[in-house]
């Protein structure tokens, strides 16, 4: 792609003529910032887009396994892993990991994400049979106390499979559907609902010295290929969301980047997900060393993307980062 098209987003009722509303959601747009990797960046009038770029940006998207793309979606997290960056070891025990899951359904998730391989930089790979016994008996007993759609959090078909068996609906893998050459066909004979991110290598190794040549043209170039390689293999596009992988291989600089421009990753015509939920660079930027010390940040990154109209926030702070977009919503009038 020559030029990408980032819209610049607003929020209110005072629209003029010939804004576009984005995505179906809660934002609308007027104008465009045009990106190229040779050219300067400049501003375009949504009213001159070439037709498919406008179809990508303003076109509702189809509901994510069954929950409508019109308001604000959160993703709670379920790591039963001993070793996950923020909160690994807290829900080791199925009672333990059962009584989080509905606790954050009645706080307002939307979702519930069951990973049980730490991605966190550094982190050892976990054999599959590992994962599923560490998964499969957590979604069986979430599926008979909630009724929200569980996600799998696993880069593994066998486990995928399992996890499917049980009653998971969505496969949220951290390498695009690149691990495992059989996650995709997993995906597609479950008419699974998939999340497809970016990470610049294997978590073991993607921090040490992350390089881009343009981080924000590059991850969404990523995003457009592996929407491609998803769709040749039979998964619809309306079952995609894809996520920019913040934190996955990148630098402070390259998370603000992605943050700052998060919008251009609408023209991939698919919902986004932001996970950025207690990440390590929050921490760096307002000195809280101690992962549980980065609510506050992680709060404010939800409603910066809020505002750019992303519809899935996949958060650890479920209770507190619902009240804070209630009160958003409340104010603008959106995103609910």
């Amino acid at each position: 792609m020559s030029e990408y098209f980032r819209p610049l987003t607003h929020i209110g009722l005072s629209r003029p003529p010939g804004a576009l509303q984005l995505a179906g959601g809660w934002c609308w747009f007027s104008d465009v910032e045009v990106l190229s990797r040779t050219d300067r960046p400049r501003i375009c009038p949504a009213t001159d887009l070439p037709k498919h770029i406008r179809a990508s940006l303003s076109e509702p998207r189809a509901p994510f396994a069954d929950l409508a793309m019109d308001r604000l979606r959160l993703m709670g997290i379920l790591n039963v892993t001993p070793d996950s960056f923020s909160d690994g070891g807290n829900f080791k025990t199925n009672g333990a990991a059962v009584d989080h899951a509905t606790q954050m359904v009645a706080q307002g998730a939307d979702i519930i994400d069951v990973g049980g391989e730490s991605t966190r930089p550094g982190a050892e790979p976990v054999p599959a049979d590992v994962e599923t016994l560490r998964t499969v008996p957590v979604i069986t007993a979430i599926r008979c106390a909630a009724s929200v759609p569980i996600s799998i959090d696993t880069r593994k078909a066998a486990v995928a499979r399992a996890a499917f068996d049980v009653g998971a609906r969505i496969i949220n893998d951290v390498s695009a559907l690149s691990f495992d050459p059989q996650l995709i066909d997993i995906a597609y004979l479950n008419n699974a609902s998939v999340c497809l991110m970016h990470a610049a290598g294997d978590p073991k190794t993607m921090q040490e010295n992350p390089v881009y040549d343009d981080v924000l043209l590059d991850v969404y170039d990523y995003l457009e290929d592996r929407i491609r390689v998803a769709e040749a293999a039979g998964i619809q596009r309306s079952n995609i969301v894809v996520d920019p992988g913040i934190g996955f291989g990148k630098t402070l600089a390259h998370n603000l980047t992605l943050l700052r421009n998060i919008s251009l990753f609408h023209t991939l015509g698919c919902p986004i997900l932001l996970g950025a939920s207690r990440k390590k660079f929050i921490g760096a930027l307002t000195d809280a060393p101690d992962s549980g010390d980065r609510l506050a940040g992680s709060v404010a990154l939800t409603l910066a993307a809020a505002a750019q109209g992303v519809q899935i926030h996949r958060v650890h702070d479920v209770k507190e980062t619902r009240q804070a977009l209630t009160m958003w919503s409340a104010v603008t009038g959106e995103g609910q």
